[in-house]
């Protein structure tokens, strides 16, 4: 077997132990599943399971890597020009057009079993104090800020604070029933009234300058 055919298996038998869990987890809620329930419905070991997936709850929030990433990843591939706010506007606006999962959709039952689970909801204020320390590392990078400079951290402490309350607000609305074009066309417009909000201290900081040295 070729490396690409074998990265391909391991992609496929970590989507389909997702899969299996996530319907468990639907079907009886995710404090009540096990991880020997699980790799015994997806038929494969139990230690298959916990190599792809070290943390049970990482089998339900199963992009937990690009949720932490995602607010750095929007700032250090912004254009010449446009300010780490731009960036992070643009950027929510596009996931909720294409109701994104990093904005937090999701179906229903879904959103009902995050918001019905203590460890679920405790992970993923967790993944959001990480990405705001990821987005905080990359701010201070992108303005050459000094050790002792608290501008990066006061800044990613606001952007990661509008966008973890936005992606609360998705789950809220999905939990209640609304459809995904209903829940993307009422986030477009209150994400402009959050960011909007950030506007008055965050117009003009981080903008991407050219050349190397930024």
């Amino acid at each position: 077997m070729t490396a690409g055919l074998r990265e391909l298996k391991k992609q496929e038998t970590r989507q389909a132990i997702s899969d299996t869990a996530t319907r468990l987890f639907l079907r009886h809620g995710f404090e009540k599943v096990t991880i020997a329930e699980i790799a015994a419905a997806a038929q494969v070991a139990r230690m298959t399971v916990t190599n792809y997936f070290p943390r049970k709850e990482d089998l339900a929030l199963d992009h937990h890597e690009a949720l932490v990433a995602s607010l750095a990843d929007a700032v250090t591939s912004r254009p010449v020009g446009e300010s780490a706010l731009a960036a992070l506007r643009r950027e929510y606006l596009a996931a909720v057009e294409r109701h994104d999962a990093l904005a937090g959709f999701s179906g229903p039952e879904f959103a009902r079993m995050i918001a019905a689970s203590p460890t679920l909801t405790a992970r993923l204020r967790e993944l959001h104090e990480r990405r705001e320390e990821a987005l905080a590392g990359v701010l201070a990078s992108e303005t050459s800020a000094s050790a002792d400079d608290f501008m990066p951290k006061a800044a990613a402490a606001l952007l990661a604070a509008a966008h973890r309350t936005l992606f609360q607000q998705v789950l809220e609305l999905t939990s209640a029933g609304d459809t995904d074009q209903r829940i993307a066309t009422t986030m477009a417009r209150t994400a402009e009234q959050v960011f909007g909000l950030l506007e008055p201290s965050l117009a003009h900081y981080a903008v991407r300058r050219a050349g190397p040295e930024r």
